[in-house]
């Protein structure tokens, strides 16, 4: 018989975090889609183009990322080791994101949205890149079944 692993503190609050700031790409993502007036209402007609012209592929990785990493969130808080393959899952699509706005499309992005744009994808991959390695940790400590 398995001896079961408690609970550290800090995955709940680790976990919760994680809930609550991977919850804005899922919310950003639906109401941009949806074209909401109140939520686009910050944005130029130009960078509102922009979004909302985006091939399916990046609209497709922006939705695996976002979603990804929310549903990897909500796993943690489960203990369940399928928040390591959501998070691997979110990372692919920011890859993909990051590919489409600051490869492919670089030029126009740091036109549109000046240095703000590299600087929270900057900081989108340190969170994900963590919460990934910690989702594993925890894994490989027991704590996730």
């Amino acid at each position: 018989m398995t001896e079961a692993v408690k609970t550290p503190w800090h995955l709940w609050l680790v976990g919760s975090l994680a809930v609550l700031v991977n919850a804005f790409p899922a919310v950003d993502f639906t109401l941009t889609h949806m074209e909401n007036e109140f939520w686009l209402s910050p944005l130029t007609d130009d960078q509102r183009a922009f979004i909302l012209g985006a091939p399916l592929w990046a609209d497709l990785c922006w939705a695996i990322g976002g979603f990804g990493a929310f549903v990897g969130s909500v796993l943690l808080l489960f203990r369940s080791r399928h928040a390591v393959t959501a998070y691997i899952v979110s990372v692919v699509g920011l890859a993909g994101s990051t590919l489409y706005q600051h490869v492919l499309n670089g030029e126009t992005t740091r036109a549109l949205f000046q240095n703000v744009a590299i600087s929270v994808t900057a900081a989108i991959w340190v969170i994900m890149l963590a919460l990934l390695f910690y989702a594993r940790a925890m894994k490989a400590k027991g704590v996730l079944r």
